[in-house]
């Protein structure tokens, strides 16, 4: 058992909440790109909502590290936060990166099937049936 100091206690849970805050960045900015992509290939503009794609990547996280904050103080406010023995605070971290994962997969495929149609348009156009 690792025990943390009473000075070193409250610096080390701001390092995990920035910590967990970072991880569910990145899988918004991930989910955000993944969109910005998936707008520009169905030929509308991006920049209209480069707002929304900002709010989604930097104000999404914070939507579920500030309840995780609150449980972890309320609940499980011992140590430097590093171990996760309450499920169900865990669970609010690690729902909403899995909904990201689920969106980027279903945004992914629609992409790849966007690029597809494109090419096949492409060589149906080409009068050469080699390239088919």
């Amino acid at each position: 058992v690792t025990r943390v100091s009473p000075q070193a206690g409250p610096a080390c849970r701001v390092a995990q909440t920035v910590a967990q805050y970072c991880v569910g960045a990145n899988y918004a900015w991930a989910t955000a790109e993944g969109l910005f992509l998936l707008r520009l290939l169905l030929s509308t503009s991006g920049r209209r909502c480069l707002p929304a794609f900002l709010l989604l990547g930097w104000g999404v996280p914070v939507l579920f590290v500030v309840p995780w904050v609150v449980l972890r103080y309320l609940y499980e406010n011992e140590g430097c936060w590093e171990r996760n023995e309450k499920a169900a605070v865990w669970w609010v971290i690690r729902c909403p990166i899995l909904v990201a994962v689920a969106v980027n997969f279903v945004v992914f495929v629609r992409i790849v099937r966007i690029l597809v149609a494109k090419v096949r348009a492409h060589q149906v156009a080409r009068g050469d049936t080699r390239l088919r």
